[in-house]
């Protein structure tokens, strides 16, 4: 016989843009992360980073969404060493490969976090207080059925938005271009945000090296779509 007490409408898991992946790391891998990871990062959770203390400094904090191996993240970081660099993955080999590239080259304005990044933008960082979001080459989830699962969606947008600081900037880059039409359509509406042309922002928030995704975009002969707003 069924439980009649139990309640009928459940709080239901939210859909994610990420999918699950081997978490295992090598060797050295395991070294990096044990001997750096709990300096330079922490797991998501709900109660707001420190963000002073923990880099050291007060600087203009740019969040990257979604830094894969972390190659590019690094660099960038390189380039900008008056910026702090909030990186945000799920998947721990590639955030292992980040804190190796940051030890390699000497990059101290880097620190990330592990897991989902609207959890973190909801209960981990204030509003009004990003210089920027880069969001560069996101799953396109290209099947229809899964278009739910992409995470440049409006009620996102909208919560990047509200944590950009006025004149902050949201960078998006893709090679798909159904999703760059849609992540366009979504950014335009979004009352907090103006289109800016690229050739006239900041170059603080500009400097992006060419990923392998990137790469295998120019190899397949696939534009790049890059789409820049600001916070009104």
């Amino acid at each position: 016989m069924s439980d009649t007490s139990a309640p009928l409408d459940r709080p239901r898991a939210r859909v994610v843009s990420f999918r699950s992946r081997r978490d295992a790391l090598t060797p050295a891998r395991q070294r990096a992360w044990d001997e750096w990871w709990p300096a330079m990062g922490t797991d998501a959770g709900d109660e707001p980073l420190d963000l002073a203390a923990w880099f050291g400094r007060e600087a203009p904090l740019v969040v990257e969404i979604g830094s894969g191996t972390g190659t590019a993240t690094a660099a960038m970081a390189a380039a900008e060493p008056e910026v702090n660099l909030l990186a945000i993955e799920v998947y721990r080999p590639g955030l292992a490969q980040l804190v190796q590239h940051c030890r390699a080259a000497g990059v101290t304005n880097v620190r990330a976090v592990r897991g989902d990044a609207v959890q973190v933008f909801t209960h981990q960082l204030a509003e009004e207080s990003l210089a920027g979001v880069r969001v560069f080459f996101p799953d396109p989830w290209p099947k229809h059925k899964h278009h739910k699962r992409r995470l440049l969606k409006q009620p996102v947008v909208q919560l990047i938005a509200t944590r950009l600081r006025s004149g902050g900037v949201l960078h998006v880059a893709t090679d798909h271009l159904p999703y760059a039409e849609e992540v366009a359509e979504v950014g335009d509406a979004e009352p907090l945000l103006t289109r800016v042309d690229l050739a006239a922002e900041s170059p603080m928030l500009l400097r992006r090296p060419v990923t392998k995704f990137e790469n295998r975009a120019e190899q397949a002969g696939t534009a790049v779509t890059e789409l820049l707003w600001r916070k009104r």
